[in-house]
């Protein structure tokens, strides 16, 4: 008896795939206008997006960091009227900010901008800086986020300073974990919260042990621990 022959049909598992290439067929020619301008459009923005990178933001860049090193330089000396708002022939981070957004160097304004608010005791606006700045690398991100928290702790917020400074230690950096984990122990004694605080001081006590804070972490465990 003849084997049953092989089905030619371009058919699969009930699918007919000669039908479904025929619609396909049918809707790119029906639809072929709109396809096009679509396909315009796409090309056209990427266009745009090229030359937006390199024709305006590029040299925007240079012209932001050809401004700011004054700034930076104010912001090292503590002369922080000066690097927030320049010295006269230098504009300062604000200005930064305010003239070249979109810029790498008016982000990292933004940092600078809160610490240098933090620095001079105006507690919010060094949050408000410092919330929009977009962390680029660990330290500034950490530090950042640790920043926030010492502005909250002054306004006497501590439930928003644990949290910030929550986040900067569970960023694991080695040299500022510990020295977060010890505000957070902190603030949690002010918020009554000793069972957190002791967590807090025994975590540097174990991860972080050459630590500075680690040097006279028990006196603070033995100190929470007789609370309890």
């Amino acid at each position: 008896m003849a084997k049953n022959q092989q089905n030619t049909h371009p058919e699969a598992d009930g699918l007919d795939l000669q039908a479904q290439f025929g619609k396909t067929e049918t809707f790119i020619t029906e639809n072929q206008k709109s396809l096009t301008i679509i396909g315009s459009v796409v090309v056209a923005m990427v266009l745009l997006y090229f030359g937006y990178t390199k024709f305006y933001l590029a040299p925007r860049e240079i012209d932001a960091q050809d401004n700011m090193f004054r700034a930076e330089q104010y912001f090292e000396a503590d002369s922080l009227d000066k690097a927030l708002n320049g010295d006269g022939n230098y504009p300062g981070f604000l200005k930064i900010i305010e003239d070249y957004r979109g810029t790498k160097s008016a982000n990292l304004a933004y940092y600078y901008a809160g610490v240098s608010y933090l620095k001079k005791g105006e507690f919010q606006k060094a949050i408000d800086n410092l919330n929009d700045y977009s962390a680029k690398d660990d330290i500034t991100g950490t530090t950042a986020l640790g920043a926030i928290g010492d502005a909250y702790s002054e306004l006497k917020d501590y439930n928003k300073a644990a949290d910030f400074y929550k986040k900067a230690a569970d960023k694991n950096l080695k040299g500022f974990s510990a020295t977060y984990l010890m505000k957070l122990g902190l603030v949690y004694e002010e918020l009554k919260e000793n069972d957190k605080a002791l967590d807090a001081y025994k975590k540097i006590k174990t991860d972080y042990a050459d630590s500075y804070q680690a040097r006279q972490i028990d006196e603070y465990i033995a100190r929470i621990e007789a609370k309890m």
